[in-house]
């Protein structure tokens, strides 16, 4: 194929807008989308990219590091050193336990010891592209699975370091000269006194200037109002220290991770996400392009039995000792099956390493090609074992999963019950509560209770729609109700037993829409409030007055729109479960008659001069 940037540029982004949405459509995610795009225009297919496709990859790799950068922006410090345990203990675990397993089946299949130890440690990485860009895809990546998988990858990208160090010292032939030298291999030649002081310089150069320099800078670049020059400088940015972490032999993600996490709570953070994301995709997709044409086809012609097992036997062994590792750490059952799965591929940095080693004389290149397929081939097994982990194996973890029981509520006779404490809920009861009423809360989620009661409040777990709980809760001497749940089927499987059980009680019930107003009002609920209606009205009002009415103009439309609502709301919920097109025509007749009343508003205004002032005029507002 011709070296023609565009025509590669035009190549690599066909592929990529065929094969991403049909993955899509077809559930697979878009990163196996991109890999086997490349696999179709890899040298072994269709032969649309050759060996530049290597080169390709190097820069590719540059989406991972701004990745991780885009990460560090999302974390504060402060969580981060709440992550130290899994950081430290679960990612050396699993690097330690996994290169050791391995190591030991390489030398029982008959490799020396050097080349034993240094496959081990190839192996015991993971991809920290394929796993964080399928987690997040999926939303999976803030779960406990999800977090403790972006634990290992971090603490990965920083035992690299330590292998480009040791791999040397297990060589037991002359080194061969390559043409191209490995990343950041150059440091080996230090000592290592100096190494070390190297490294901290750097990390620390990145704090000092993440802190003094950076936010500066970023300040005089935002007075410009040049978009393009704050975005070069974004750039600027992660490319300086991607060059800086390698002339010292640290992982370039590793360092853009620390530069984004000094700049996570800076007043530039979402300034700096927005321009960089849309390079990171692109870039990203270009990596996973690249990995899927780089896989050695005419080597897994040549040994196809021996490739399969091997790939299949990395996949089995990192699953158990991933799987092992993860349950002595304490990970509940759920996250186990996740933090699994995700990370029993090979990772990038295997190429790295693999090329060290066969240029150090610790791998031949009989030993080093088939590590190489090995690892490109799980990597592209990944989005398939994270459907399987997801479709098949978490819900039926999940499942087995004991239900927390019920709180034991103690007797007493509070005026209010309060079935449900979100964002909703919470406003209700805080405001009862200052104005010196008892309730007694429930909610069936334990993470919102327990964040609730560290908060000072008393919240009792437990499913509102047992009638066994409601009469706990004292719903047969309360006066009032609140149902405030953010799940349309149990508030209305609530709302049926409340009406049922306790027929005398007040309910006072939260309305996601229009039709779950319907619905409550249905079952004979009066007080029906839609959640987001009260806001919209207020940021309406405001809106007016920022065009100019005066304050109780504004108000008084609002009023004026809110009354006129009301009334056809009633109508509607009269006719929403019958003829659709008479639903539909009192819908557009109660917007023609909002308009008509608030122009009428309107013209009135322009008649009467100013009637604030007046009691009589402002008596039908009050």
């Amino acid at each position: 194929m011709s070296g023609d940037l565009f025509t590669q540029a035009f190549v690599y982004l066909t592929a990529a807008l065929i094969a991403v949405p049909i993955a899509n459509r077809l559930g697979l995610g878009s990163v196996l989308g991109y890999l086997f795009a490349g696999v179709v225009i890899g040298p072994f297919a269709l032969g649309l990219v050759g060996r530049e496709g290597q080169d390709v990859m190097h820069f590719a790799e540059f989406g991972v590091v701004m990745m991780l950068f885009l990460i560090g922006l999302e974390l504060r410090p402060s969580l981060l050193w709440e992550m130290r345990r899994t950081i430290l203990g679960l990612g050396g675990l699993q690097v330690v336990v996994t290169a050791i397993v391995v190591a030991g089946i390489a030398w029982a299949l008959g490799l020396a010891p050097g080349p034993a130890i240094t496959t081990g440690m190839i192996l015991s990485l993971s991809s920290t592209a394929i796993v964080l860009q399928s987690l997040s895809e999926k939303n999976l990546l803030r779960t406990a699975g999800g977090q403790a998988s972006f634990s290992v990858l971090l603490f990965q990208d920083i035992a690299v370091i330590p292998m480009i160090a040791v791999i040397p010292l297990l060589a037991s032939r002359a080194p061969e000269v390559a043409a191209d030298a490995a990343h950041g291999a150059g440091h080996a030649d230090r000592p290592a006194w100096l190494q070390a002081l190297l490294v901290l310089a750097a990390i620390g150069g990145i704090i000092v200037a993440g802190r003094f320099l950076v936010r500066p800078m970023f300040r005089y670049l935002a007075s410009t109002r040049q978009r393009e020059v704050f975005t070069a400088a974004a750039l600027f940015l992660v490319i300086a220290i991607t060059l800086l972490m390698q002339r010292v032999g640290l992982s370039a993600a590793l360092g853009t991770f620390l530069a984004g996490l000094v700049l996570a709570e800076s007043e530039y953070r979402h300034e700096l996400e927005g321009d960089l994301e849309p390079f990171k995709g692109l870039l990203l997709g270009l990596f996973f392009i690249s990995v899927g044409a780089s896989i050695d086809f005419a080597l897994l012609m040549e040994q196809p039995l021996l490739i399969a097992a091997l790939v299949l036997g990395l996949v089995v062994v990192k699953l158990g000792v991933l799987y092992v590792v993860a349950r002595v750490f304490g990970l509940v059952r759920p996250a186990r099956w996740l933090f699994a799965f995700a990370l029993a591929q090979g990772g990038e940095f295997a190429f790295v390493l693999a090329s060290f080693a066969l240029q150090n004389g610790v791998l031949t290149r009989e030993q080093a090609g088939p590590i190489v397929a090995v690892v490109a081939l799980s990597m592209l097994a990944t989005p398939l074992l994270l459907i399987v982990v997801e479709r098949f194996v978490l819900p039926r973890v999940t499942d087995a999963t004991p239900e927390r029981a019920d709180d034991e509520i103690p007797h007493h006779d509070n005026p209010v019950v309060i079935a449900g404490f979100g964002r909703f809920g919470q406003i209700v009861g805080r405001l009862l509560r200052a104005t010196g009423y008892e309730t007694t809360v429930l909610d069936h989620d334990a993470e919102t209770v327990e964040g609730v009661q560290r908060a000072g409040l008393k919240v009792y777990y437990g499913d509102a729609s047992r009638i066994e709980l409601l009469h706990a809760a004292g719903c047969a001497r309360a006066k009032v109700f609140v149902l405030a749940i953010d799940d349309r089927e149990r508030s209305l499987q609530i709302a049926r037993a409340v009406r049922q059980h306790f027929p005398n009680l007040q309910v006072i019930a939260r309305a996601w829409d229009r039709l779950h107003y319907y619905e409550l009002r249905k079952l004979g609920i009066t007080h029906v409030f839609r959640e987001t209606f009260g806001s919209a009205m207020e940021a309406g009002t405001a809106t007016l007055r920022a065009l100019g009415l005066r304050a109780h103009q504004a108000h008084r439309a609002s009023q004026a729109y809110r009354a006129q609502d009301a009334r056809a709301l009633e109508e509607l919920a009269e006719l929403w479960d019958g003829d659709e097109d008479v639903y539909f025509a009192a819908v557009r007749r109660a917007n023609e008659e909002a308009e008509r009343l608030l122009k009428a508003s309107a013209k009135q205004r322009e008649i009467v001069s100013d009637g604030a002032f007046d009691n009589e005029v402002l008596r039908p507002d009050a």
